[in-house]
């Protein structure tokens, strides 16, 4: 099983992917940004999962006057707030350029989902990997669907009876209570 450190990492730029997903812009023109920020960062914790990846998704401060932050929702997904002096696009390619320097492309995998033209040149010439808003929504719909597709173990009924499927020693003590 790979370490966290090992997995490949997807930095996804939040507002970005929010903008070029038509269920997400309805979701933020409807009820905020609050809950449009919500459903990525679930559709992420779901695809990060299944694909195996470690990722952080990023959101600008807009223009809020707080510290930079961090949530860990799942083992897979952090989010992260930008400084209200930082854009996401300045947080990616610093880690872009951190990522460079460290000689990751020969160790490991940085992914970086946007669809900013100037992202996408940037985080390219750092030797990281890019993936288009749309290409990524594609890619998060089709991993949703294959897991719905996938048996659903707790739902399968287990061969043979409950009573062999209990620990020895229980089945004794049902044993016991039932003729005491």
């Amino acid at each position: 099983m790979k370490t966290a450190a090992s997995l490949p990492l997807l930095l996804v730029d939040g507002y970005n992917i929010i903008g070029h997903w038509t269920d997400l812009q309805r979701a933020r023109d409807q009820f905020g940004l609050e809950l449009a920020r919500q459903e990525l960062v679930e559709a992420l914790i779901n695809y990060s999962s299944h694909q195996g990846y470690q990722t952080r998704v990023v959101f600008d401060a807009q223009l809020q006057r707080q510290p930079a932050a961090q949530e860990t929702p799942s083992a897979h997904l952090t989010v992260h707030f930008t400084d209200w002096s930082q854009t996401a696009d300045t947080y990616i390619e610093k880690y872009c350029a951190r990522f460079f320097r460290q000689g990751g492309s020969r160790s490991s995998r940085l992914i970086v989902a946007t669809s900013d033209r100037a992202q996408q040149l940037t985080v390219l010439g750092y030797g990281a990997e890019w993936m288009s808003a749309p290409t990524l929504v594609k890619a998060i719909e089709t991993s949703r669907r294959q897991v719905r597709k996938m048996p659903n173990k707790q739902n399968r009924r287990p061969s043979g009876s409950l009573a062999r499927s209990l620990d020895p020693q229980v089945r004794e003590k049902l044993r016991r209570l039932r003729f005491s």
